[in-house]
This record gives structure tokens, sequence and C-alpha cells, in this order.
């Protein structure tokens, strides 16, 4: 079977997402989803877009963005390696509201203490943001390391999902 890479958008208290998926034999897996600002995504053209395949991406990020989801349940088929395969998945027993530490992820994974590192540079490779909450993962002292689509927005969907008390102005 012929397998159709589809695109679309979505509008988000962040910006405009990019969602990607794959479609085979009426069955769609959504391979990506980034945030404005990362580098390397794809424009969407007409050609490839579809917002029907996507309704219940969109469904689930609408419930996400209103407080009303805190875990998604989608079909998906991000693309790496063996092992960013087994970080990001790693990232889905990070409860919503909560952090952990790189360090604590790597050593969850039994990833040696000289490579964390390479789990750092798995979870900047996340294709899959919001979904694979990669943005959970912060410093051992609690400080805001990097995240592909800015520091600044993962400072909001901390604060949004209440792990961080939001700044006082």
């Amino acid at each position: 079977m012929n397998t159709h890479t589809v695109r679309t958008t979505c509008p988000s208290p962040l910006g405009e997402l990019l969602l990607t998926g794959e479609e085979c034999g009426g069955r769609f897996t959504l391979t990506s989803l980034s945030l404005p600002g990362r580098r390397g995504t794809p424009a969407v053209r007409a050609e490839d877009r579809d917002d029907r395949a996507f309704a219940e991406v969109r469904r689930q990020l609408d419930a996400y963005f209103d407080g009303r989801l805190t875990r998604f349940s989608l079909p998906l088929a991000p693309v790496g390696t063996p092992f960013q395969l087994r970080v990001w998945q790693a990232l889905e027993d990070i409860p919503y509201g909560r952090t952990t530490s790189y360090g604590d992820l790597a050593a969850r994974l039994g990833v040696p203490r000289a490579e964390i590192r390479a789990v750092g540079q798995a979870l900047g490779a996340n294709p899959l943001l919001l979904v694979r909450p990669c943005h959970r993962v912060i410093g051992a002292d609690g400080s805001m390391r990097g995240y592909a689509a800015g520091v600044e927005r993962k400072v909001w969907l901390l604060t949004h999902e209440g792990a961080l008390q939001p700044a006082l102005v």
C-alpha cells in the first residue's frame, strides 16, 4: 500500500502548529508536531494539506490547551534511532504538571551519567512536541534548559500544566 504524507496547521496559544502525518489504507498516524520557531520545519504545500486527517489531533490539542486533557492518545509514528525512540517513549511516563531532570531521565533509561548529553540531544530531536512532553525535562537545579521551540514556550507550557507558578509582574 502507498503511504501518503499529509500536513496541516493548527492555531494554538503558542502560535501556529505544524502537524505532519502519514495516511496508508485509510489509517492515519501522526509523525510530527512542530511549534513556531523550530528550525527545519517544512512548509505546508496545498497538495499535501489535509485538514480532515487531523481532526482527532486537533480535538485533543484543543482539549489540552483548554486544560481538559492531560495525556494524548493518538496513533504515533515518529522516525528516529532506536535510542531516540526509547528516550521519546520514556517521556510519556512524566506526569502532566510534573517535571524531571535530564539526569533522572537518563538514570531511568540506564544511561551512564557521562552520557547524559545524548539524552538531551535525543530530546532536542523529538518530532512530537507536546504529545511526547520533552518540555517537562529541566535542569537538575530547576533551570529551563533548551527547548526546540524556545525556552519561553517551555516556560509557558509548564506554567499551563501547573508545574511552574505564574511569574508575578
